[in-house]
């Protein structure tokens, strides 16, 4: 299933766009992921903190779902290019399973609030998962039904759509927090344990 045109433009997705970073490390037989979850650093701490040595190979953090081609980090913020901070994720099936990596991914932010993480606020900081299959696609949505249900008080409003593109972050950006240990990090990115459906 591939969506011919970006919800943010009514120009069509070249279809030559990368869907998968070409500094991503690939060993064979690995999958990948990817999500956006709000301010993509935060993202891939947690991811990275959870799973390095675990079946994680790689991740990087760059840009997905908008139609401009090399977006910058200043043009996404403005919110204009229709781009969400995203991370790429490489992994090993045979350690970690897909459904897995997405359960996490409701788990370590806030998919309740519509673009919106903390006080990061805008469409560049949406909750969507980009799919790379039709199976991904359907485990994805699996996951999030069983979340909703059991998980969250709220409707989780988390976009679940084919990956049209991917683009690199600067490289500062990359463990961006590994680099600046006192930097920003938002509220929301942690691992929730107790279900909110079980808090009075």
């Amino acid at each position: 299933m591939v969506w011919p045109f970006s919800r943010f433009s009514s120009k069509p997705v070249d279809e030559k766009s990368p869907k998968i970073s070409p500094k991503l490390q690939q060993p064979e037989g690995c999958e990948i992921a990817t999500v956006a979850a709000g301010c993509f650093w935060g993202v891939e701490h947690v991811f990275r903190h959870k799973y390095e040595g675990k079946g994680l190979y790689d991740c990087r953090v760059g840009y997905s779902g908008g139609a401009k081609e090399s977006p910058s980090y200043l043009k996404v913020c403005t919110g204009l290019t229709g781009h969400a901070e995203a991370l790429q994720i490489s992994f090993d099936p045979k350690q970690i399973s897909y459904p897995e990596l997405i359960e996490l991914f409701f788990k370590m932010h806030n998919p309740t609030t519509l673009n919106r993480q903390g006080s990061d606020k805008g469409t560049q900081y949406r909750s969507a998962i980009f799919t790379h299959n039709d199976t991904q696609q359907k485990e994805a949505e699996a996951v999030k039904n069983k979340m909703e249900e059991t998980f969250y008080k709220n409707p989780i409003v988390t976009e679940i759509e084919p990956i049209s593109s991917f683009f690199d972050a600067t490289e500062n950006h990359q463990k961006y927090l590994n680099k600046n240990v006192n930097g920003y990090t938002c509220p929301t990115h942690f691992i929730r344990t107790l279900p909110e459906k079980h808090v009075a």
